[in-house]
């Protein structure tokens, strides 16, 4: 008896099921948002980062402040609009900075790290036609493919020093803090501030000057918001977590009410285990402590008290001589 099988055909996918497959299709900034496929089941356990409330106020108090310092700063109408704040990696970020643009490195004093704010193009010349006198009602002037003149940097680098005081201010009603601006990159690779593979908070800011404008954005390495991140995780200002100030001071009267057992110790011998094992009903162990003699106090492992052993009404009492040091009990 005889069987044959015939070889199933090969089945060769074409380029646009592969890009379905893996997620590529619909590539650009619709594309980037919608990600479907087998890229989307792999960045789903990429990036997954806890929500800081907290820090969403800060940035809606940063727009409110913003938006008053920048028309002073300009003496023009401005609007300043937050677009988005999410989470990413910082090295996914950094690859996706669109060039040419400006990145200021800033440091927090106080928590000892830095952040990273990316002024784009149309910001750039946005803010220097408006600070140099440009009328309105006509689009700033781009030209692109050239470096940025020191007139562009001395006027941008002022604006950073706006937005950083603002963003400090923004703070304060959490904790102070000063942002302090280092330097100033046109390429991202001398920005890193952190790992590319970290954690980072992205505040993208929109800044509307009438016909004009462009687009602030704002990174924040988790590491550099670690030294704040319970004050960040409340949901609102001032918040204890749940905590109850009326149960916590019954509880700490009802502490002074506790019953707990304290243990003389009257001596304590190092024994082979042989010598252990060997003990019957009868053996006898010789105690080194005598009338007089200096024993501790313990409740449970930790010591407490050292006294003396004495005599009192023919009962076996112990007088506390000193207490020990707590720092003491904690390398036990």
């Amino acid at each position: 008896m005889s069987e044959s099988t015939e070889a199933a055909p090969e089945r060769v996918l074409s380029q646009a099921e592969i890009d379905s497959l893996l997620g590529y299709e619909g590539a650009g900034p619709a594309g980037a948002e919608h990600r479907s496929g087998m890229q989307r089941i792999i960045s789903s356990g990429l990036v997954s980062y806890e929500r800081l409330p907290m820090l969403e106020i800060v940035f809606d108090r940063l727009v409110r402040i913003m938006s008053t310092s920048l028309r002073n700063f300009t003496s023009d109408n401005v609007e300043v609009g937050i677009d988005t704040i999410l989470s990413l990696r910082f090295g996914d970020y950094l690859n996706a900075i669109p060039l040419p643009a400006m990145l200021a490195v800033f440091k927090a004093e106080e928590w000892d790290n830095y952040g990273l704010m990316v002024v784009d193009s149309a910001m750039i010349y946005s803010i220097v036609d408006v600070l140099l006198g440009g009328r309105r009602g006509t689009a700033a002037m781009r030209i692109e493919g050239r470096p940025y003149t020191t007139i562009e940097r001395t006027l941008v680098e002022r604006l950073i020093q706006v937005v950083l005081a603002d963003l400090s201010i923004a703070f304060d009603p959490l904790c102070p803090v000063t942002f302090r601006f280092e330097r100033l990159e046109v390429n991202p690779r001398f920005a890193t501030i952190s790992r590319l593979s970290n954690a980072a908070i992205l505040a993208r800011l929109r800044v509307d000057m009438e016909d004009r404008g462009g687009r602030l954005e704002l990174l924040m390495p988790y590491a550099t918001l670690e030294p704040v991140r319970e004050l960040l995780l409340q949901q609102f200002m001032g918040e204890k977590f749940g905590r109850d100030s009326i149960w916590e001071t019954h509880l700490a009267e009802e502490l002074w009410s506790t019953d707990v057992d304290l243990d003389v110790v009257l001596d304590e011998q190092v024994m082979r285990l042989s010598d252990v094992m060997a003990l019957k009903p009868g053996s006898r162990i010789v105690l080194n402590a005598g009338p007089g003699g200096t024993v501790q106090l313990r409740c449970g492992p930790t010591p407490l008290f050292e006294g003396k052993v004495g005599r009192r009404k023919n009962q076996v009492a112990v007088r506390i001589e000193r207490e020990l040091p707590r720092m003491a009990t904690t390398e036990r």
